[in-house]
């Protein structure tokens, strides 16, 4: 009976790790998994390398009743090394299959190895083969399981950055704060907008704040609730509200729709509203003629 042991395999990748490397790379090319376009090819290798190094160190020590357990320690530095290029693989546009395709590539320049060495005990090379490939397999189903979870991050940070670009407010004058929203108002960006107001209302002392919604695309019952509802909390902050870029099309859908502005006051456009803004806080806008007919 063939012995439950990788010993032939470690072996080769002990005493011909350069050959492997180097056919684990074009091998890589050949399934489609190289990206020339985003590294260079000396990137590419030592990328390579830092994960054979560590898949042998994990192979010599990794196996525990014919399994292997990429969770244990023994695999510590392999899962260190695949986190640092997996997040330098999803910054620059590699996919989930082409990673998982770099590692099942590896399978090939090994088997064609120990094959020679095992030409005469088939037993042993159907063993090892075997478990080489339950290795690799696990691998790449665990790269790809890292990759995954890293583009989820990346696309997470990309949306909160996004939501904070999407939610600016803006000191207008003393007092007066203006948050122009674009795109569409769902009930997480609501929640985002509101919070971002309120905290600068804190910030800046302010008195008014115009939400202008010129760039919002559509105004239903639900995004008519989200813009009530901030306007209460800015109510509450002892600031007033208004909202401005009422379009004739908004305001006959909020009527359609049956949504009552209550005490909140609406503008056409930012113009009017910030002239009613500054009118609150006691300042007026003149003609630099009439100005300086007052001065005289």
């Amino acid at each position: 009976m063939a012995e439950t042991t990788l010993a032939n395999v470690l072996d080769v990748l002990k005493a011909e790790s350069n050959e492997i490397l180097t056919d684990w790379i074009e091998q890589a090319g050949e399934d489609g998994a190289k990206r020339s376009d985003l590294f260079s090819e000396r990137e590419e290798r030592d990328q390579a390398k830092s994960l054979l190094n560590a898949f042998r160190k994990g192979v010599k020590d990794g196996l525990k009743d014919g399994d292997f357990d990429l969770a244990d320690d023994h695999w510590s530095d392999l899962r260190g090394v695949l986190s640092e290029i997996t997040h330098e693989r999803v910054e620059r546009g590699v996919r989930p299959e082409e990673m998982a395709a770099l590692i099942l590539a590896l399978k090939s320049p090994i088997i064609e190895r120990i094959k020679e060495r095992l030409a005469d005990n088939p037993d042993q090379l159907v063993q090892e083969i075997l478990l080489l490939s339950q290795a690799i397999d696990r691998f790449a189903v665990y790269t790809s399981e890292v990759f995954i979870a890293e583009r989820e991050a990346v696309i997470e940070r990309q949306r909160e950055e996004m939501m904070e670009l999407s939610t600016p407010v803006v000191e207008l004058w003393d007092k007066v704060l203006t948050l122009p929203l674009i795109g569409t108002l769902d009930s997480l960006r609501a929640q985002e907008v509101m919070e971002s107001l309120l905290e600068a209302i804190v910030q800046y002392q302010a008195e008014v704040c115009i939400i202008d919604i010129t760039g919002v695309r559509t105004v239903d019952t639900q995004v008519a609730q989200h813009l009530l509802r901030t306007a209460a909390a800015v109510r509450l902050m002892g600031a007033h509200c208004i909202i401005s870029g009422i379009s004739p099309k908004i305001a006959q859908t909020m009527v359609q729709l049956g949504v009552d502005v209550g005490e909140v006051s609406t503008r056409s456009s930012i113009r009017s509203a910030l002239t009613d803004a500054l009118t609150r806080v006691g300042v007026a806008i003149l003609p630099v003629e009439k100005v300086e007919r007052t001065d005289k």
